[in-house]
């Protein structure tokens, strides 16, 4: 599959078009960044991690019947992916509380969550990506009633794949993001699956192996994400 024009250049990662119009190749880049992109550095070989990281959860959540744009990952820092067209929304689950819930709701870190819960943040920079209820969602025009139940409905399954995933390397999950796109008319998971986009504690304690290390200056980024790959490839 040979590599075509850029389609588009995120904050961590850019897309290619390739000579199949029904793929792209993403690729990842060694960026991070937190705060929408305030606080910013280069971590060289983060984005050969997260592309192994990535795979090989597109590829377990494939075994447990979930879906997603990942085809096979090509090289240390590029994948693969069906293309699709990107909703403007962030979809996060949240397992514990933490972060952001826990400063907007005044609530102490670590409470469990029994049903999970699901919210929806506009993905817009400029904006600060603010929380969303459906009827933002309806006013904005950003995806149809059917769709967004689609995405949390889709967003559960992928949730209780992922605590499996995690749980058999020692983790638990506490929360993540999601987003979805639309190809061939249905609502597909897109994206990466990371300690750039999932909030990861060694099982039975608060001790973070994810960007958390990165925004709170909190320890070794890079040690913390080789520590989830390594998890995860010895629980396969």
């Amino acid at each position: 599959m040979n590599r075509g024009d850029l389609l588009h250049r995120g904050k961590v990662k850019s897309v290619w078009l390739t000579d199949d119009p029904g793929f792209c190749i993403a690729e990842f880049s060694d960026t991070i960044t937190a705060g929408d992109g305030a606080k910013r550095d280069e971590l060289a070989g983060k984005g050969a991690l997260l592309n192994s990281i990535s795979s090989i959860i597109f590829e377990r959540l494939a075994e447990k019947g979930v879906d997603s744009h990942f085809v096979r990952k090509l090289s240390d820092t590029e994948m693969l992916v069906r293309r699709a067209e990107l909703f403007a929304l962030e979809v996060v689950v949240r397992n514990r509380s933490a972060g952001s819930l826990c400063r907007r709701l005044g609530l102490e870190p670590n409470m469990e969550i029994k049903p999970p819960l699901v919210e929806f943040f506009y993905k817009n920079d400029e904006l600060g990506d603010p929380l969303l209820t459906k009827d933002h969602i309806r006013m904005l025009n950003l995806a149809e009633e059917s769709q967004v139940a689609d995405m949390e409905r889709q967003a559960l399954a992928v949730n209780q794949a992922l605590q499996q995933i995690f749980g058999a390397a020692g983790l638990d999950l506490v929360d993540f993001k999601l987003e979805f796109g639309l190809a061939d008319g249905k609502v597909l998971l897109i994206d990466e699956i990371s300690p750039d986009t999932c909030r990861l504690w060694v099982k039975g304690t608060t001790e973070g192996l994810d960007k958390d290390r990165f925004r709170q200056d909190s320890g070794d980024v890079l040690a913390g994400y080789r520590e989830v790959l390594r998890r995860l490839e010895e629980g396969a």
